[in-house]
């Protein structure tokens, strides 16, 4: 397998840094990217004990400028890139009258606005050399919309239209597009939470923290998922269950998620 040149924004920590060390493993160079730059210089000096050339740059996803700092470097230091991996992102909770609006442009400057800033930058270079993959990172929220998390699950929703778009659009200059869609998973999502309900807040961190799968297992499952050139990546059984039940009957999963909720609040 010949070596490829990986780009990850968010790469510092959580999903990214376990994105980062799977490539690396695979015998692939890297690059994250990360406002964290503390976080970003100890996940360097992890990769580059695998892969000396391994590199971190500072790159604020809401920063037009940071990604084309970014592609600046890779071409002029790497040649180019070869996988654009837009992983940052933020969570917030809490039904559409307790999130204010200002949390609204918030989430939406960093889970989508973020991994359309990585598609502008990188796109036009990917087209230029007729090959090369972009993987977007949303969620099964994005494909399910569970309540309580109407600004997390649009922005994801988003997420998954960009990626649909951009996987015909690109298609014929030999660029490959995948959106990875997990449910949830024990990796760092929730220091990023803002909610004004107590009760979002713990319910997302016990789901997070009691899962069942890892950041190094989705990790593992989106790595050789988007080598095969799958378009959706859904890391879960159930959630892929979940989600060919809500295609063939929306109404049969939105009623068992109305049912779930009332018990809890009777509870």
């Amino acid at each position: 397998m010949a070596q490829k040149r990986v780009f990850i924004t968010g790469g510092a920590s959580g999903f990214g840094r376990a994105l980062a060390e799977r490539y690396t493993r695979a015998g692939h160079r890297v690059c994250i990217g990360d406002v964290h730059e503390e976080r970003g210089r100890a996940t360097l000096a992890a990769l580059r004990e695998v892969e000396k050339r391994a590199e971190f740059r500072r790159c604020d996803v809401t920063r037009d400028e940071d990604f084309e700092a970014v592609a600046d470097f890779l071409g002029s230091e790497w040649g180019g890139v070869d996988v654009v991996i837009n992983n940052a992102g933020v969570a917030a909770a809490g039904t559409i009258g307790e999130t204010p609006m200002v949390d609204w442009r918030w989430i939406v400057d960093i889970n989508l606005l973020g991994v359309v800033r990585g598609c502008r930058t990188f796109a036009p270079r990917l087209s230029a050399q007729k090959s090369g993959q972009i993987i977007n990172i949303s969620s099964m929220a994005g494909l399910i919309a569970p309540p309580t998390m109407a600004a997390y699950n649009t922005t994801k929703a988003a997420v998954v239209a960009l990626s649909e778009t951009l996987a015909v659009e690109l298609a014929p200059d030999g660029v490959r597009v995948s959106v990875v869609c997990p449910g949830f998973f024990r990796t760092n999502l929730t220091e990023s939470l803002k909610t004004e309900n107590p009760r979002a807040r713990k319910l997302m961190s016990k789901l997070v923290d009691e899962a069942e799968r890892s950041a190094d297992d989705i990790a593992d499952y989106t790595f050789h998922a988007a080598e095969k050139g799958e378009f959706h990546i859904l890391p879960h059984p159930e959630g892929r269950s979940i989600w060919a039940l809500k295609r063939l009957a929306p109404w049969s999963v939105y009623a068992r998620i109305l049912k779930q909720r009332t018990l809890k609040m009777r509870g």
